[in-house]
């Protein structure tokens, strides 16, 4: 199914009657778009900033009577992520819908406003010592995070934040409200729209609040970390640990464009319990138990603003693989490489974003060809704007058909996140 034809919106001579329809719709915090108020460098007309879910649904209303192009934005920090959308005449900015508004510690669940930022859901349930087991790489909102569906060390033990979502409200296109889960952790009745709008760009609908299950926050967290002088010795030391007893919450690999690489093994529990696993670990590894302290890149994605962002996902026994192989093939093409990985099967990997554009599109097209033979993808989660025209950002994606079919149920005008996602969503 294809994409509808994009209507032309908001001419010069409407938008006195938009702002003004705007404002009443959320209380007169509209105003006109300015510098840096754009998706992925594509500027915006309008910035509304709605305070409440009714607010949002008034937003949505008054954007579909004007067939407004709308993409969401909480802190702004992957915005670049994805593809450039086919047009912006309006951004949501989430940051009003703030707030933790119901922590039920008893019950290890917490209800929080789209527009938090992470941060600040933490530290409110670290008062009961609790925590979102969830390691936030960007400092994202809420919503944000489950638009685009980062990840981090954690993940190996805790899974994604699709796993911790339970429950959802969000704004459809036409301002309709729905609300999917709740607050019970085995909610399964239904269609769970939760794990829909997960990683989904913002093109299904707005987030306006989640429900996720917490954990208990550990007693002591400790760091073995190996220095590898040899790539080939990655696997095998990813695989002794995780065929160990030793239970980590993460085990992360660090290969820099330049200097040592290194294995880090993230353990956590009760002081006796922990202390004992970091000896398991530091015999498995060869090297010393150390301080416990995280090394500096953990927990931080490779990449910054200018770099060609790739991910790539594969076996957890082809971790070690996958990467000396996306190493190779870089050097091959003339370009640097920096990679981390998670023992869970994921590679995040970053080449610099002014490196010739045939050798970036040729590096991709390879490290895919590379994956094909472990069912795995490789994602080019962001790239400088004179390198995506030649570059295929999603590969191929099994059930596309589908995934069109769910957008023109939910958004049949195609106006939420036109073009950010994968087939052009």
């Amino acid at each position: 199914m294809s994409s509808p034809p994009t209507d032309p919106a908001l001419q010069a001579s409407e938008i006195s009657d938009v702002l003004a329809e705007l404002a009443k719709a959320c209380d007169d915090q509209v105003r006109r778009a300015e510098d840096g108020d754009e998706v992925g460098g594509l500027p915006a007309r309008l910035v509304a900033a709605p305070g409440s879910t009714r607010e949002a649904a008034d937003v949505l209303r008054v954007a579909a009577d004007h067939r407004l192009r709308v993409v969401a934005r909480g802190h702004g920090t992957k915005l670049h992520w994805g593809a450039t959308p086919s047009g912006v005449e309006l951004i949501v900015d989430t940051t009003r819908l703030s707030g933790v508004v119901e922590h039920a510690a008893g019950d290890l669940v917490a209800v929080v406003g789209a527009g938090t930022a992470l941060a600040t859901l933490q530290e409110v349930v670290g008062g009961a010592g609790q925590e979102l087991a969830f390691d936030d790489p960007l400092g994202s909102t809420v919503g944000g995070a489950i638009a685009t569906s980062p990840s981090g060390p954690r993940r190996l033990l805790r899974g994604t934040l699709r796993d911790l979502l339970i429950g959802v409200t969000f704004v459809r296109s036409d301002g309709v409200v729905a609300k999917a889960g709740g607050k019970v952790v085995k909610n399964v009745a239904g269609y769970d729209f939760g794990k829909l709008l997960t990683g989904s760009y913002g093109t299904l609908g707005l987030i306006t609040e989640a429900i996720f299950r917490l954990h208990p926050r550990p007693v002591r967290s400790h760091h073995v970390t190996r220095t590898i002088s040899d790539a080939a010795d990655i696997g095998p030391a990813l695989r002794a640990v995780l065929a160990s007893q030793t239970v980590p919450s993460a085990v992360d690999v660090d290969w820099p464009a330049e200097g040592p690489r290194q294995v880090s093994v993230l353990l956590e529990g009760t002081e006796d319990g922990v202390e004992q696993r970091a000896d398991a670990v530091a015999r498995l590894l060869d090297t010393d138990v150390g301080d416990g302290a995280a090394p500096p890149w953990w927990g931080h994605y490779p990449f910054g603003p200018d770099d060609v962002a790739i991910k790539l996902t594969c076996p957890l026994t082809e971790v070690g693989t996958t990467m000396r192989r996306a190493h190779a093939r870089a050097a091959e093409h003339g370009l640097s490489l920096a990679s981390r990985a998670s023992a869970a099967g994921v590679v995040h990997a970053a080449t610099p974003g002014d490196g010739p554009p045939e050798a970036v599109a040729s590096l991709v097209h390879e490290l895919r060809a590379g994956i094909a033979a472990y069912d795995g993808s490789v994602l080019v989660l962001a790239a400088p704007q004179p390198l995506r025209e030649g570059l295929d950002l999603w590969g191929p994606v099994p059930g596309l058909a589908l995934m069109r079919r769910l957008k023109h149920e939910l958004d049949p005008v195609h106006r939420l996140s036109p073009g950010r996602f994968v087939g052009g969503i």
